[in-house]
């Protein structure tokens, strides 16, 4: 376990320990409050009756020492005894409250069945009541209510049911049964009396260390996963960690983190493929004008004689390379750019017809352009011309000599250009990496001028300017390219 297990096991263990002491300390002040308040009442209940008439009865074959065993021995209910002189028979005290109401019941201003006069073989007569008090855990002898009113002589006095023996029965506090010796498992009743007063508070932290480990657990195990991932990360190992940790009971901001994380490392192992992938693209790209430079090179010494043709090779493989760096250079320049370098009104009809116009000068191709109204966007001109221009010429190149169409329709708040050719097309499970650099169909059937880069810069300069770019191959034949860009209303 680490230190932040522990961090939130001492914090969520302190808490629930101060939440146990203020309960704890709350339900002891409301015992204690009650405790003081408890007195003795007279009980007129049908047992109480009942109570009285075993007094009688105790009295009149058991003589008065009966009657005092019989007293002293009660647990459901407490019975008391008061002589001529107002003396309890078992020298307890009686409290004034308790004595008042014995009086109003003699006098016929309360219930009558709850107090009986006793007359004994000597002639003495005797008032016998019962009474019923709050029994707080812990109040044993008649010093338990400290002064006001007593419950019985001390060892003799338990909790309801039983025999009369001490301890006998279950306890009224909520705290578990003697054993069989008379307290718990044969030790004393003062042990288990000890321990049932200290056992909820055991019980309490127990379940708080358990709980707060628990806790601990389950909020330091997904940070710990992260922090592995963090070291396979930084050791290159990019696979997903989370995904495969299993689900957790809730999705928690957590769970979101590490899923996150797992994107996050997805998204830079795809990076770190591209640029791996980039690198030997350009390097394939460059190693076949420099071998045609060097053959070059060879024939020019070897045969003097030839020397304006080599040069003339030498120049063009110069020409092929040094555009194949200023295309390599926009497109990184267009992936590490977060602003575009110039945000003005751009007339798109416009654009488009000089650029079908060079397509007609340059290749001799039959470009027709559609625009029923003028469209005017916000960007970088020489982007968009860059991009419109390469979607042009690509159809061009490879639309076998056929016509290429270029349709400019607005629609809402959106203009789309749309650039069709009629030559083979694309196979369909490439259509999601035309616009990946240095992408090509058939490289050996569409023998062409160009490195595969012009695409992916014409995506990069529309997904710039806040549009989308996509392809489709059409029904008739040949290939579609649609760019959407927000127009200006």
């Amino acid at each position: 376990m680490g230190r932040l297990f522990w961090k939130f096991f001492l914090s969520i263990l302190l808490a629930q320990v101060a939440a146990t002491i203020g309960i704890g300390g709350t339900i002891w002040l409301r015992d204690q409050a009650r405790q003081r308040s408890a007195e003795p009442t007279l009980d007129t209940s049908p047992p109480a009756t009942i109570m009285l008439d075993a007094a009688a009865a105790t009295l009149k074959y058991g003589g008065l020492d009966g009657l005092r065993d019989f007293a002293s021995n009660s647990r459901r209910m407490h019975l008391y005894v008061l002589d001529e002189s107002g003396q309890e028979l078992l020298g307890r005290p009686v409290s004034a409250k308790l004595r008042e109401e014995v009086e109003r019941s003699l006098s016929g201003a309360g219930p009558t069945h709850a107090v009986t006069h006793l007359t004994g073989a000597d002639g003495r007569r005797y008032v016998a009541f019962a009474s019923r008090a709050w029994h707080m855990p812990g109040m044993q002898g008649a010093a338990g209510m400290g002064g006001m009113g007593g419950f019985g002589p001390g060892p003799g006095f338990g909790p309801p049911g039983g025999d009369g023996r001490p301890g006998d029965g279950p306890r009224m506090d909520g705290g578990p049964g003697p054993g069989p010796g008379g307290g718990w498992f044969g030790l004393p009743p003062e042990f288990g009396r000890h321990v049932g007063r200290w056992l909820p508070i055991v019980a309490a932290t127990l379940a708080s260390l358990l709980f707060a480990a628990l806790l601990a657990w389950y909020f330091s195990r997904p940070i710990r996963a992260l922090q592995r991932a963090f070291d396979a990360a930084a050791a290159g190992d990019l696979a997903p960690k989370f995904a495969q940790a299993g689900p957790r009971l809730i999705g928690d901001e957590l769970a979101e983190l590490g899923h996150d994380f797992d994107r996050m490392s997805a998204q830079l192992r795809a990076l770190m493929e591209g640029q791996r992938r980039l690198l030997h693209d350009v390097s394939h790209e460059l190693r076949s004008p420099l071998a045609r430079l060097q053959a070059a090179i060879g024939l020019a010494h070897q045969q003097p004689d030839r020397l304006q043709a080599s040069l003339d090779r030498i120049e063009r493989e110069s020409v092929r390379m040094d555009r194949l760096v200023g295309e390599l250079l926009t497109l990184s320049r267009l992936e590490a750019a977060t602003t575009l370098p110039a945000d003005e009104p751009v007339d798109l009809v416009e654009m488009v017809d000089q650029i079908a116009d060079d397509a007609r000068f340059e290749a001799g191709a039959v470009v027709d352009v559609e625009a029923p109204e003028p469209v005017s966007v916000r960007g970088a001109p020489d982007l968009l011309w860059s991009a419109v221009e390469n979607i042009v010429r690509n159809a061009v190149k490879h639309g076998a000599g056929g016509p290429v169409d270029v349709r400019v329709h607005p629609d809402a708040d959106l203009v789309h250009i749309e650039v069709l050719d009629r030559g083979p097309g694309i196979d369909p499970a490439h259509l999601g990496d035309v616009f990946e650099p240095f992408f090509r169909s058939n490289p050996t059937r569409n023998n062409v001028d160009g490195h595969g880069l012009g695409m992916a810069i014409a995506k990069r300069v529309v997904e710039t300017h806040g549009g989308r770019i996509s392809a489709a191959n059409r029904a008739e034949g040949g290939l579609r390219v649609t760019i959407t860009l927000p127009r200006i209303a």
